[in-house]
């Protein structure tokens, strides 16, 4: 015996039992919708390597990295190949050292790029005799590595004695395998004893 549409309409899709309106589909539709299992399959593969991806790059996107010894090792390294290279104005060192990109802010303020720093070593306008490192502190996100510090200096710069301590922040960026120097700012401590006084 064969069913009217209506008739099956009304038993497969239960919103349609509202006969007495007259407002059924006349098209048979299952309960339930079930996508089929391959797709399920992949969809469930899917948000696995998802999350893996996300758990994977986590710690590069965190906070600064407490287990790479070997890095701050590295930077505190090339740290102290700067400070010689600044001493002893060796040009090729600095200029393997620095970033084709890089930008230094010095304490009076100038910005000078990388070629304009090789220029003034190059010159002798910049004239460092001893240069002594301390409160050497590095931090490591990801491919990024900041430095900060205390510098006592004692050198010229042209006719300016710029003798003195300061606090400087230099950044570094690992590029192609090779950390290299890519900002510096400088600013001068000046004396607290002097400014107690007043």
């Amino acid at each position: 015996m064969r069913c009217s549409p209506a008739k099956l309409a009304a038993r497969f899709f239960p919103f349609d039992s509202l006969r007495r309106r007259k407002l059924l589909s006349g098209t048979p539709m299952r309960r339930t919708l079930r996508a089929p299992r391959f797709a399920q399959k992949s969809t469930r593969r899917a948000l696995i390597a998802a999350a893996l991806c996300l758990w994977q790059a986590a710690p590069a996107l965190a906070m600064p990295h407490r287990d790479s010894k070997a890095v701050h090792k590295k930077i505190e390294a090339l740290e102290m190949q700067w400070r010689d290279a600044v001493v002893h104005r060796d040009v090729r060192l600095m200029d393997h050292l620095l970033a084709d990109d890089y930008l230094g802010i010095s304490a009076n303020g100038t910005v000078e790029t990388k070629a304009e720093e090789l220029a003034q070593s190059k010159a002798g306008t910049l004239r460092v005799q001893s240069l002594n490192l301390s409160d050497i502190k590095v931090r490591v996100f990801g491919n990024t590595a900041v430095v900060t510090s205390k510098a006592e200096l004692t050198g010229m710069n042209g006719q300016s004695d710029i003798s003195g301590n300061y606090r400087y922040t230099r950044v570094y960026n690992k590029r192609f395998g090779q950390w290299k120097i890519i900002s510096f700012e400088a600013s001068r401590i000046h004396d607290a004893d002097a400014r107690s006084r007043h």
